[in-house]
């Protein structure tokens, strides 16, 4: 299983890219796999090959209104573990002994 942590931002369209992000959300959300949303981008778990299709369909998505796009991407695979988009969050929660912020 991966981690995708990606951050897609088209260019030359405007201050404001929310209009733009939430087009991205909308396909994460239509793909079913698990991923959170945060203020600098959004995490997504699954196979290699699901996330990575995945961060290609935002992009081209985000590719028809803009003649550049940029993308900060972070993987983390792990062999065999899934459902580590809460657990590793749980895990330091766990060591603390009370929550964090989420």
């Amino acid at each position: 299983m991966v981690l995708l942590e990606m951050s897609i931002v088209p260019m030359g369209c405007g201050e404001s890219v929310s209009q733009y992000v939430a087009q991205c959300v909308d396909l994460i959300d239509q793909s079913g796999l698990a991923y959170e949303v945060h203020s600098m981008g959004t995490i997504v778990e699954g196979e290699l090959d699901e996330v990575l299709g995945l961060m290609q369909r935002c992009i081209e998505k985000l590719a028809e209104n803009a003649d550049r796009v940029t993308c900060s991407a972070k993987l983390d695979f792990r062999r065999g573990a899934g459902g580590r988009l809460t657990a590793k969050v749980d895990s330091v929660e766990q060591k603390l002994g009370r929550p964090v912020r989420r």
